[in-house]
């Protein structure tokens, strides 16, 4: 259990041998563009300590992000990591970024896409075009979504990176966009790339468990009508993510990242509830297809989580019972129809 942000913090940055092995194959500096959303401030800590680790202290890593928050910039650097403040929604020159010989590309727009969907497609398929000419030299990891499959079965054990795609609506789309565009580079330019299809990592403060904590501690009934999920532990998927760098090909390695449950939303809601001590009732009918991957091929290349998922569950509820910060961000993980 964590009493505070700085322990949970040190846990999720926290390298394990095996990536601290891996960094230790590699050379050259990394630079993380979109660093300042969820996932971006503790992946830029642990590739810094995991690199110091590693006998490549000499090696950058480069966080570049508009950095709104201040604080967390200023953290950051007392890591060890290198600040660029950059608009890469605007019309900035990216050839003034530094160079790096590993990419991480962490831009996305979600939310407001159904409404604004120009935009997204600009941020999620017409910046990543910019990305890849400007590096088509360096290796570029890009996270995905496991929105780019179509809802499955709970009865099957998920869509695998063999599945066909099938994204509903303009965010999925938009994503499988900027697969297609990195993809691209990959062919024409021999650009070694990695893509990354995430759903849903947690790491307290924002997720799938979270989410549906919420309507509990208000005294309000869960939905069961998306019944099933996939959740993952913040601080594997961010190991996974940054051992993943090293299989970037001009052949596009592809892997699907989350947990290794088909989790019953219910199940989760009983146990949440039962951890904040409070009552739970619910509503909707499970049963429907849902949003759920097929991790095996990342376990077999990089092991099982090290976090179980009813682990990752009391933490939460823990969390919640102590009154710790949370971020605000809600993932939406029930919606259906693709319209965040």
């Amino acid at each position: 259990m964590f009493t505070s942000e700085a322990e949970l913090e040190a846990r999720l940055t926290a390298p394990s041998q095996a990536l601290i092995d891996d960094m230790a194959k590699s050379s050259g500096d990394l630079m993380i563009l979109g660093a300042g959303g969820k996932m971006g401030p503790t992946m830029a800590v642990l590739a810094r300590r995991a690199m110091n680790e590693a006998g490549r202290a000499s090696d950058k890593v480069i966080a570049v992000s508009r950095w709104s928050d201040s604080r967390q910039a200023q953290i950051l650097e007392d890591q060890g990591v290198e600040i660029v403040a950059a608009d890469l929604l605007g019309d900035m020159d990216f050839a003034g970024l530094p160079d790096a010989d590993d990419v991480l590309f962490m831009v996305g727009a979600k939310f407001g896409s159904a409404s604004q969907p120009s935009w997204a497609w600009a941020v999620n398929a017409v910046m990543p075009d910019r990305v890849a000419r400007r590096y088509r030299d360096s290796r570029i990891t890009t996270f995905s979504t496991g929105n780019v499959y179509p809802l499955v079965p709970v009865t099957s054990t998920g869509t695998t990176e063999e599945s066909a795609v099938g994204p509903v609506g303009e965010y999925a789309m938009s994503c499988l966009g900027r697969e297609r565009v990195f993809s691209h580079s990959a062919l024409t330019r021999d650009t070694p790339v990695s893509i990354i299809r995430l759903n849903y990592a947690a790491d307290l403060r924002y997720g799938v468990l979270y989410d549906i904590a919420d309507p509990i501690m208000k005294g309000e009934p869960v939905d069961l009508t998306t019944g099933h999920v996939n959740v993952v532990w913040q601080g594997y998927a961010n190991e996974v993510t940054l051992r993943s760098m090293a299989h970037a090909s001009k052949d596009v390695f592809t892997l699907n990242l989350t947990g290794p449950e088909i989790l019953s939303v219910e199940k989760i809601a009983t146990r949440l509830a039962e951890g904040l001590g409070k009552e739970v009732t619910f509503t909707g009918e499970a049963g429907g297809p849902c949003l759920l991957s097929d991790a095996s091929k990342c376990f077999d290349m990089f092991g099982y989580p090290d976090v179980s998922a009813g682990q990752l569950i009391d933490w939460q509820a823990d969390w919640l019972a102590r009154g710790l910060p949370t971020s605000g961000k809600p993932t939406k993980f029930a919606v259906r129809d693709g319209k965040f």
